[in-house]
């Protein structure tokens, strides 16, 4: 008796929960689109992860010069995106929460228990990387190292969800193949026989929530009056052209008693269920992506220099910040002001013991190179600016470094996990990488690293060295 009871709240729960938007083709179109998110998120973050971390033998591209740019804002707008998409996919997913039973199989355990492990890994993935991009960590654990593992238990989660879930994804991935399930107003763990509209059936005497939330979902599940009254008319038959007389009806024609074929008295109440399920899907995938645009129009503009002027909710804004360029850890966090601006000041560059010392005159007498390059920050904001300074391959071969040779720089910061650098080689004989001195036409500020910073193509920011006191190559 109390697995029967159990078993019904369970019905019911599903049957209050009903809405046309429920079904597995929904869940397969909203999961299309939170797969390619993820999946983009992955690939950047990965690549974003090696250059900070590279394994033995790795080397990068160094042109395009935009390339992590590129690659970090595609990461951060694709992370935003995903919040909206994976409410989309819970919202259309929530009744299976309601299964009875709870579990069927041990395939059913690994279908459930890869949900699990995937909406609790996205969750806490995107909401820390998130968090990240305002530079706030709320949490007792190193966000980088975090947030790679729960990519990988994000990424292998979404592999076996999708493996399991294959069957269903195949049948409903065409419309075509899918057309029998379109209209179908539950998931498929709901029998069509109990199936009942949320209009129909409460749980325990329960409304539809209220306020602004209320709204949303009644606009979304709403068919305007307007709609079914033309799918009922459109069930009577057109009017034939030219023939002078009235539509025929389920009696017959306007005029007499009937003289042809009855029309199927359901046809009017199926057309215009049909007709409210295509428009609750249709208001559904608008609120989604209207949702998803806005989120990321309004965020976008500080990678995008088009949407600057709609960059309402980045935590970063381009031309914000000493001589037009953001700054991300300022001099006072990393405790560098009396360090950098001392008179003794010099910047050393070693290789196999020998060492050269330059102030920063000296570094100014050495012929100068002017390169346009991006802060391109792992944060997601980025920031194109002109930079004038030394070619770092022409000191390396001030000191007959090897053309193999990576380099270590250090920064005059006492502490944090960048105050040492490493730089492959790729970047150390590109042309465009400099000891930058100079910034925007003007001696470079004390907050962009003052007396001399690192600038390369395609690096993230935080790999870009501020307030360098030594360069050294290491031999390959």
């Amino acid at each position: 008796m109390v697995q029967w009871n159990m078993r019904q709240v369970m019905y019911e729960a599903q049957r209050a929960l009903a809405s046309p938007v429920r079904n597995p083709r929904m869940a397969t179109v909203i999961g299309r689109l939170l797969g390619i998110a993820f999946v983009l998120c992955f690939g950047t973050g990965l690549y974003s992860h090696f250059l900070q971390e590279p394994l033995p033998g790795m080397h990068f591209a160094t042109r395009p010069e935009l390339l992590y740019q590129f690659t970090q804002g595609t990461h951060i707008v694709a992370g935003i995106a995903c919040f909206p998409l994976l409410l989309a996919k819970l919202y259309i997913v929530f009744p299976d929460l309601f299964q009875q039973p709870p579990v069927k199989s041990f395939l059913h355990v690994l279908e459930r228990g890869s949900i699990a492990l995937f909406v609790g890994a996205s969750l806490v993935q995107i909401t820390i990387g998130l968090l990240n991009t305002y530079q706030w960590y709320p949490w007792p654990f190193p966000f980088r190292e975090t947030h790679f593992a729960l990519g990988w238990v994000l990424i292998g989660s979404l592999a076996l969800h999708i493996g399991i879930k294959l069957p269903i994804i195949a049948r409903v991935w065409r419309k075509k193949a899918s057309s029998g399930l379109d209209d179908d107003h539950l998931t498929d763990a709901v029998p069509r026989d109990r199936a009942a509209t949320p209009e129909a059936v409460r749980l325990f005497g329960s409304s539809r929530p209220t306020g602004v939330t209320g709204r949303l979902l009644a606009w979304i599940d709403a068919t305007p009056a307007l709609s079914v009254e033309r799918s009922r008319s459109n069930a009577s038959g057109p009017v034939a052209p030219d023939s002078g007389t009235a539509p025929q009806t389920a009696a017959g024609t306007g005029s007499g008693p009937a003289s042809g074929p009855t029309a199927d008295p359901a046809a009017p109440a199926l057309n215009s269920e049909a007709a409210r399920n295509r428009l609750s899907r249709r208001g559904f995938l608008t609120s989604v992506g209207v949702s998803v645009g806005t989120v990321v129009v309004l965020t976008a503009g500080q990678t995008v220099a088009p949407l600057d002027a709609v960059n309402a909710f980045a935590p970063r804004k381009k031309g914000v910040g000493q001589q037009g360029v953001p700054v991300n850890r300022t001099s006072k966090q990393a405790d560098v002001a009396t360090d950098a601006l001392a008179a003794g000041w010099v910047l050393t560059v070693a290789h196999a013991g020998v060492e050269r010392s330059f102030s920063r005159s000296e570094l100014l007498a050495l012929p100068q190179t002017e390169v346009e390059l991006p802060i391109a920050c792992v944060e997601g904001w980025s920031q194109l600016a002109t930079w004038r300074g030394v070619r770092l391959r022409d000191l390396a071969d001030l000191v007959s470094a090897d053309a193999a040779a990576s380099f270590r720089l250090t920064s005059l910061e006492k502490k944090g996990g960048y105050r040492q650098t490493t730089m492959g080689s790729e970047y150390v004989r590109d042309p465009l990488t400099l000891v930058a001195l100079e910034l925007n036409g003007e001696t470079l500020d004390l907050e962009h690293g003052y007396p001399a910073r690192m600038i390369a193509p395609g690096r993230p920011g935080v790999l870009q060295t501020k307030w360098l006191s030594r360069i050294e190559a290491m031999d390959a």
